[in-house]
């Protein structure tokens, strides 16, 4: 699953996450770049790849489960009135260059291409800061372009008819261990409470480690939070929630989300401190 060309990133000389440009990977897992391992500056992995549970599940990327009908999420496509249905309806997202590179982050472009036609193009903007001896930040910007003559629109299986599965657009596969992680934000509790809502920044807290998400453009912001601790660890900001995102000719779709990657399990007050740090940077 690793290919020639992996940048590595680093914060004050050490590496804290490898980049998969051209991963080798089935059709039906949705082929596209993604992080993994990100780790702490202490080295401990806050990602997964491919587990058991999702083998979809690729680190951390932008995943949507529905362009126009084109799967670029991976897995079995959620068809309303049917549910969950294997289809060979799989896009890929192809790495075409990179406009900049540097140890601490990157500028890329990208292909979205389903059936033999390019959908949408990516411009992708990922930089690692440093925050404190204890914690960095993981700056990701995305930016899809309509490349065809027609309308298209990004869906979700909640849009198709599936109550609180928004999931789709920036994703974070975490780490699967033994106890359940924490999931909270300034003022809610626990998966059921923190799930789709909309706040400022939520965190996932496991052992050792903490991960607190914040929306840093007002557009991203107002994308709900997608949250699964009790299945799975993951975290995602939903791009079509409650109905379909259009994207005309032409047009282009922005979102940014800084996350603060941070060694030992944060409170409240101090994942508010490092992340309004971090998104200001």
């Amino acid at each position: 699953m690793i290919t020639h060309d992996t940048p590595v990133l680093r914060v004050a000389g050490r590496p804290v996450a490898r980049y998969v440009t051209r991963p080798e990977l089935p059709a039906r897992l949705s082929p596209r770049p993604y992080l993994h391992p990100v780790t702490t500056l202490s080295g401990t992995a806050v990602t997964e790849l491919s587990p058991a549970d999702h083998t979809h599940h690729l680190g951390v990327g932008v995943a949507v489960p529905d362009v126009e009908g084109h799967n670029f999420w991976g897995g079995r496509t959620y068809v309303r009135d049917q549910g969950p249905t294997e289809l060979d309806n799989h896009g890929a997202q192809r790495h075409s260059a990179f406009q900049l590179r540097d140890p601490d982050g990157f500028v890329e472009e990208l292909r979205w291409v389903a059936s033999g036609a390019e959908l949408l193009r990516e411009r992708r903007t990922v930089a690692a800061t440093e925050l404190t001896d204890t914690a960095w930040a993981l700056d990701f910007t995305f930016s899809l372009t309509n490349v065809t003559p027609d309308p298209l629109s990004i869906g979700s299986p909640a849009t198709n008819g599936r109550p609180g599965a928004a999931y789709g657009g920036f994703f974070w596969r975490a780490r699967k261990e033994a106890e359940t992680p924490r999931a909270f934000t300034a003022d809610r509790e626990g998966e059921p409470a923190v799930h789709g809502t909309r706040a400022d920044w939520l965190a996932l807290a496991g052992t050792g480690w903490t991960l607190v998400f914040a929306g840093a453009t007002d557009r991203s912001r107002q994308d709900p939070w997608f949250v699964r601790t009790a299945e799975y660890p993951g975290v995602g900001a939903s791009l079509a929630s409650d109905e379909r995102l259009p994207i005309p000719p032409g047009d282009t779709v922005v979102r940014r989300i800084v996350t603060v990657v941070a060694d030992g399990t944060l409170d409240r007050g101090e994942a508010a401190v490092l992340v309004r740090k971090a998104v200001s940077q």
